[in-house]
């Protein structure tokens, strides 16, 4: 019983590694797409469409083998839609950025305002870092609707960069965290198991010689 407890004390302090471990490259990430926020913002257009034409074409596929199912148009549809909007953008990833860019803003204040708000109701783990986030988002939108849509070509990768960095960060709290919980788990059972053996020590019967 005590090896198994171990074990899975080690597997969670892995577990908690792993997040740390991502988290560094997500805030690597996030340093570099700062730097480079143009290249940040082109390449993150061209993956976008990518992911839209090859998920297009997946789709399809799946509305194909599905033909006969009440579904089908409205797979078929959506497939051919998402198709359309890939090949758009990889032709123009300019103007798809300049799009992008005031749906990026609407959707920072969204999350913004969700994120404040439901730190607020939970007061989670992570009341600090939700509060921050959400502040953050919602200032980040007032000020691209503001901007918009001059700063167009860079707004997408700076958002993209600084989502990577804080929740890269937001990772090594939680793993850095969670390793700490861990280890006071385990030195307060240690502490129990040898305040146990002394007890069992100290109530042995004393055999007469």
């Amino acid at each position: 019983m005590a090896r198994t407890a171990k074990d899975e004390k080690a597997k969670l302090r892995r577990g908690f590694g792993r997040l740390v471990a991502l988290g560094v490259l997500l805030v690597l990430g996030g340093l570099v797409g700062l730097v480079y926020t143009g290249v940040a913002t082109l390449t993150s257009m061209l993956l976008f469409g990518w992911l839209l034409l090859i998920g297009g074409v997946v789709g399809l596929l799946h509305a194909i083998e599905g033909r006969g199912s009440n579904f089908f148009w409205l797979a078929a549809i959506v497939a051919a839609l998402n198709i359309a909007a890939g090949v758009v953008i990889l032709k123009s990833p300019e103007a798809a950025a300049d799009a992008l860019t005031m749906f990026a803003a609407l959707l920072f204040l969204t999350a913004g305002l969700f994120r404040l708000v439901g730190g607020l109701v939970v007061r989670g783990a992570q009341f600090g870092w939700t509060l921050l986030l959400g502040a953050f988002d919602l200032l980040l939108g007032i000020a691209v609707l503001g901007s918009w849509p001059s700063s167009s070509q860079y707004v997408i990768g700076t958002f993209i960069s600084l989502a990577l960095l804080f929740d890269g960060l937001g990772l090594i709290a939680t793993g850095f965290g969670g390793r700490r919980v861990v280890g006071m788990v385990e030195d307060a059972t240690d502490a129990g198991e040898g305040t146990q053996g002394a007890q069992e020590d100290t109530t042995k019967p004393v055999q007469a010689e």
